[in-house]
């Protein structure tokens, strides 16, 4: 099997957290599945957005989509998962942090999806035995009103532990560029001859640094309005030269395999080259199949940071919320303050601002 073309969307409405950055504390309005504050469900008009999704998913023809790779937080899932259902719930839906959420440099560790055990659970389709490239150190045990699995079959072995302290843009940039080439590599290297497409489903920041490691294009500027990272938008990216030759290309030049107190290895991805092989965005953030249109669209503004590594101050206990801080603009005008703490909301549900994640 070679990919040929890659489609990429970003999770649904989801409800909100908020975020205490004097103390680290994540607090959630609607409780996780997981137990996990910051790992918030989608909200009502989320899931119909996420289902509105799917139809337009299954659709797509020449090359259909043959692999699912998601970020394992549970709104990325259950964002998926309507499509998962159209399919007859037989493809497996693989999990990896190196889609994951982007989170800024902190004094305090900052939350780590659920295990796969716990997701296998709450999904059925979500592969255990899929080996992610990138995934946090589980620090943290499940508490016991998690939902548990059976062991998966095969073991689940960490490829890259990141920081939960967070990371820099760069960081990010290059966590995406890795995690790009692994999955790749590994897609083009199952079994068959016929091109095939994979599907992406990250997030908001995630989205925007996948498209400039794909690509190769990283702006001078990082705040340029690039790629479009709609809620449950599709963006389309075609590989500048397909066949057993890409392949082949992705093979002779895979990276450095990470192991544990390396950085991330580096991937020869900007200039225009883009990772395996390089490809063009022929459909950037389309949301014609979504009766809302274009929403949450969001861009950076600077590095995330929180504490003393915040580059904007921000008086504690009146901080800006995730709307007006420097993790980030929103392409909406919604603006607002908070007290206690940053809010991070996608929903009027649980409050009329909205973020990134």
């Amino acid at each position: 099997m070679v990919v040929t073309t890659i489609y990429v969307t970003r999770h649904g409405f989801r409800v909100n957290w908020t975020l205490n950055s004097a103390t680290g504390t994540y607090c959630a309005n609607i409780p996780s599945p997981t137990n996990i504050p910051s790992d918030s469900p989608l909200a009502a008009y989320g899931v119909q957005q996420s289902h509105q999704l799917a139809i337009a998913l299954a659709k797509i023809k020449n090359p259909q989509i043959t692999q699912v790779y998601s970020s394992p937080f549970y709104r990325c899932l259950q964002t998926i998962q309507p499509f998962i259902d159209k399919l007859g719930g037989e493809m497996e839906v693989r999990g990896d942090n190196g889609l994951g959420e982007w989170y800024g440099l902190a004094r305090f560790d900052h939350p780590s999806p659920a295990p796969p055990t716990v997701l296998r659970a709450l999904f059925p389709t979500y592969s255990t035995a899929y080996t992610p490239s990138i995934i946090p150190s589980y620090h943290s045990p499940p508490t016991t009103t998690q939902p548990q699995a059976s062991p998966p079959s095969h073991p689940y072995t960490p490829s890259i532990i990141p920081s939960t302290a967070g990371e820099s843009l760069q960081q990010l940039h290059d966590r995406c560029a890795y995690a790009l080439t692994r999955i790749i590599s590994l897609a083009d290297a199952e079994t068959g001859s016929e091109a095939t497409a994979i599907l992406l489903v990250t997030h908001a920041a995630s989205l925007i640094a996948i498209g400039r490691a794909l690509t190769g294009v990283m702006p001078a500027d990082m705040k340029v309005e690039d790629f479009r990272p709609f809620t449950c938008g599709i963006s389309k990216f075609v590989r500048r030269s397909d066949g057993a030759g890409a392949a082949l290309e992705t093979m002779e030049h895979e990276v450095e395999k990470w192991q544990l107190g390396m950085p991330i290895p580096h991937v020869d991805w900007k200039g225009g080259k883009g990772v395996a092989s390089g490809w063009d965005c022929v459909m950037n953030g389309d949301c014609s199949h979504l009766d809302g249109g274009e929403e949450r669209g969001w861009h950076f503004s600077g590095d995330e940071s929180f504490g003393d590594f915040a580059t904007t101050v921000g008086a504690v206990g009146l901080e800006p919320s995730r709307d007006e801080d420097p993790t980030g603009s929103l392409v909406d005008d919604e603006r607002k303050m908070r007290k206690g703490g940053r809010t991070y909301d996608e929903h009027g549900d649980g409050g009329s601002g909205s973020s990134k994640l």
